[in-house]
């Protein structure tokens, strides 16, 4: 079989929660994680390290993540990683033993994101940026 092989920066993590004013309170204390609720989502951006104005990390070796309601498939932390195109990543995860998990998801006019599980049944995440 051959391997596709595709480069992919490792650029945000999600964390899924039981009780999310227990999860980002132990995050903040532990870590100094900053945690922002999202109104009317509910979603918790977490910047790990300094960021810019528009959140985005601004030293290297940061970076940023989120923290969502536990519910299936989330059930465990995940790793997003940055994608030219998406969906070539997700034909190429299939070609080498993974799968795609739910539809593309629109994020504003930010981006596309999408999981996929790979052969061992890791839940993964990809990020696609738009402009």
């Amino acid at each position: 079989m051959e391997v596709t092989q595709l480069s992919a920066q490792v650029v945000h993590f999600e964390v899924p929660f039981d009780n999310g004013d227990r999860a980002r309170s132990f995050y903040s204390d532990v870590f100094d994680w900053q945690i922002q609720s999202m109104p009317g989502m509910d979603y918790s951006l977490v910047s790990t390290g300094p960021a810019d104005e528009q959140g985005q990390p601004s030293e290297p070796g940061f970076i940023g993540g989120g923290m969502m309601q536990r519910q299936a498939p989330f059930n465990t932390p995940i790793i997003v990683m940055d994608v030219d195109d998406i969906d070539a990543t997700l034909v190429a995860v299939k070609k080498n033993g993974g799968a795609a998990v739910g539809d593309k998801i629109p994020v504003a006019d930010m981006g596309i994101s999408a999981y996929f599980t790979d052969p061992e049944g890791n839940l993964m995440g990809l990020w696609q940026s738009l402009g």
